[in-house]
């Protein structure tokens, strides 16, 4: 990789550049973000997988970038004008808005005024006014006078057609007016067609409204961008047309000799005309969709922390668990799974109204219980969630047995996907929604890796910014989650499989496979039986496997197996077997780290070796927590302002977060009433919380809360 993209990388990301030069190295390779910020965190300085995945995106946007170059070099060149200054200019660029600057002037472009005037054969005319290099306008413009060109004031025109896209396709002028556009609001206006229809309510806060880009919030502009598409808005940015035509006529002018008279006229007329034709509409595109880049990555952002916190969500563990998704009409769709998710009984339960078959769901739960040994309770939080939860708190359940409420957002999606065809070909979607939701219980992350991650509930304005950039986002995040908490390469699904460092959906196909064959794995070393899976995958994912009971206690743990010698030199120097020290804090806290620093493996390496030692294999998830509602909660007409309630946290946005009450709409916490200066949001997904209720607006079925305490 070129210095200079190293360098921008590294003060981008506040690093230095021989961690982003050690990185790209790294990636090219074939070594993945996990791999790289887990087990090369001598080489990398020890970067975070955040971190790592930005240099990673970077690298790949210059990669691109590059192409580009090529690409208008050639050009460039083909026209005889690449000049080694341009050349310089355009290898020299890391902007890509400065890039296409530099490439504008010389773009194939469709037939405009100016080339209009060109073909005219004005051009020789407006170089001599765009020099300034003329005393007798109207004697020079004369000259130009011919079949094409009808007048000296056609022949004026067309000149200033020439200068106005030259000035347009100026590198500083663009950039002059970018600053400037920058520092403007941006203002939305209701259109004609929006007045006229009740669908543009939604937007009704935007109809007349105006706040600097420097400072709208993230969700507001992509809200006014999504009216606009929609047609409900007109957006622009305030710039003021006359400062910004003195700006380009000055600085065109302290360039050159200053025109006076009737040139100083012309040269005028060309600049407004450039400014409100060409420029003020480029720019103002060019701006508006800078900062919804910025608007997209912090939305983005926060998705991808949403999401983070779902998927390593507290699992209750591998528990029999019976799974309910609620209804009134068409009945509760209840399922058992043993301890390993699997599907051992379904039938469908009619405890609430129309047909109140309560006595009958009792004897039919207290069956179920106890035929299939049930130990937790997975109820979906839909409709019918509270009175399914109320209802099941009347039978007598077994010792130790806890209810849980759990999101049903994607389970539909899941319930009709490919992969739940592919798991469950002879149920209905009923079945397979209540699977989802007895699984995800169990293992949120091993069942939400199934699931579109758009589709899970944890977003904001997820369908109006970047999809690539959110995509990159959500599957890092994904990626990342998967591998913190490691995967037992016995039992887990193709689909979690599949997002283990290296391995990727062809290579888990086959190592499930591999496995119903061979009746499972012994060892991490058996993995190189898997067809296709060479050493290069072997090394990226070995670590983030697990095989409980394995020969090497080790093949259970997050060491490496390029560090297992290690291993057994701290055991052989403590005198016992690698075996008896495995798991042993103890003996773990008597190892000196410094003892065992090698070329390859730094301190940072050895302490994550010690640690991984004295807890082999733990899950760094929290354990699943019981929660009740409020008991005389049902409804939004039962809540009052002053009330403090119970809750959990079921989204975050930049504005605040969004809590379920056991009602069928969730609360909002503003940002201003969180109890914090700074205006964060600090509360997570699944949290449990208390709230009071300080509005509530029965027309539009809108809950505003203050945050009282969290747990």
């Amino acid at each position: 990789m070129k210095s200079i993209y190293i360098d921008f990388i590294a003060e981008k990301l506040l690093v230095k550049d021989w961690q982003v030069e050690n990185c790209a190295a790294l990636f090219e390779e074939g070594c993945t973000i996990p791999f790289i910020s887990r087990y090369r965190k001598e080489r990398t300085g020890g970067l975070d997988d955040e971190q790592v995945a930005s240099i990673k995106h970077w690298t790949e946007v210059f990669s691109d970038m590059e192409k580009r170059k090529e690409s208008i070099l050639a050009t460039i060149d083909s026209q005889d004008k690449l000049t080694p200054q341009l050349r310089s200019a355009i290898e020299n660029c890391v902007n890509a808005n400065e890039l296409e600057d530099l490439y504008l002037p010389y773009r194939p472009k469709r037939r405009t005024r100016a080339t209009v005037a060109k073909e005219a054969g004005l051009e020789p005319l407006a170089d001599k006014m765009y020099a300034v290099e003329v005393r007798n306008l109207q004697a020079e413009a004369a000259k130009y006078v011919n079949d094409k060109v009808p007048d000296v004031e056609a022949a004026l025109a067309g000149a200033r057609d020439i200068i106005a896209e030259r000035l347009s396709e100026s590198a500083k002028v663009r950039e002059a007016m970018r600053s400037v556009f920058r520092t403007r609001r941006v203002v939305s206006k209701v259109t004609k067609a929006g007045k006229e229809n009740l669908e543009s309510q939604k937007f009704e806060n935007y109809f007349d409204y105006a706040e600097p880009l420097s400072r709208i919030a993230a969700h507001r502009l992509l809200a006014i961008l999504r009216g606009e598409s929609e047609g409900w808005l007109n957006v622009k940015i305030d710039a003021d047309p006359e400062k910004c035509g003195n700006k380009i006529y000055y600085d065109f002018c302290q360039e050159r000799r200053y025109p006076a008279g009737e040139l100083a006229q012309q040269i005028r007329m060309a600049v407004d005309d450039a400014y409100k034709r060409l420029i003020e509409p480029s720019i103002t595109g060019e701006i508006l969709k800078e900062f919804k880049l910025k608007a997209d990555q912090e939305s983005i952002r926060v998705f991808g922390e949403n999401l983070r916190q779902l998927l390593l969500a507290a699992p209750v563990g591998q528990k029999r668990t019976m799974a309910i998704d609620p209804g009134f009409r068409n009945g509760c769709k209840t399922v058992c799974l043993d301890e390993h998710g699997n599907l051992l009984h379904h039938e469908i339960i009619y405890p609430h109204p129309p047909q109140n078959e309560k006595i009958k769901a009792i004897t039919s739960i207290s069956s179920m219980l106890e035929d299939y040994g049930i130990q937790a309770i997975a109820i979906g939080n839909g409709t019918a969630s509270r009175e399914t939860e109320e209802f099941i708190k009347r039978v007598p359940l077994p010792d130790g047995c806890k209810v849980f409420v759990v999101s049903e957002d994607g389970a539909s999606i899941y319930s009709a996907s490919d992969v739940a065809r592919e798991e469950f070909p002879d149920e209905d979607v009923t079945v397979r929604g209540a699977v989802s939701i007895g699984r995800r219980l169990m293992d949120p992350l091993a069942e939400l890796v199934k699931i579109d991650p758009k589709s899970l509930g944890v977003g904001q304005y997820q369908y109006d910014v970047d999809q690539s950039l959110l995509k990159e986002k959500l599957d890092n995040t994904v990626e990342s989650c998967v591998n913190t908490v490691g995967v037992n390469l016995n039992t887990a699904s193709s689909y979690l499989l599949s997002y283990v460092s290296g391995i990727g959906p062809a290579l888990a196909s086959a190592i499930v496979k591999t496995r119903s064959d061979k009746g499972g794995f012994r060892s991490r070393k058996d993995l190189m039986s898997v067809p296709r899976l060479g050493e290069k995958a072997f090394e990226q994912c070995a670590g983030f496997l697990r095989i409980p009971g394995a020969e090497n206690p080790l093949d259970n743990s997050a060491v490496h197996p390029e560090c297992y010698h290690i291993v057994s030199k701290m055991a052989s120097d403590l005198g016992v077997t690698a075996e008896q020290l495995v798991g042993n804090q103890e003996l773990c806290s008597k190892i000196e780290p410094e003892k065992y620093v090698e070329k390859e493996f730094g301190l940072p390496t050895v302490n994550d070796i010690v640690k991984e030692l004295a807890k082999p294999g733990r899950d760094p998830r929290e354990a699943a927590q019981e929660f009740s509602f409020a008991d005389d909660i049902h409804s939004i007409e039962d809540l009052q302002v002053g009330m403090e309630v119970p809750g959990i946290v079921t989204n975050i946005t930049a504005f605040g977060a969004f809590v379920d009450l056991g009602v069928h709409e969730n609360g909002l916490i503003h940002v201003s009433q969180m109890g914090r200066r700074d205006g964060k949001v600090t509360l997570k997904l699944h949290q449990h919380v208390t709230v009071k209720v300080i509005g509530v607006d029965l027309d539009r079925r809108r809950i505003s809360l203050r945050l009282v305490n969290q747990r």
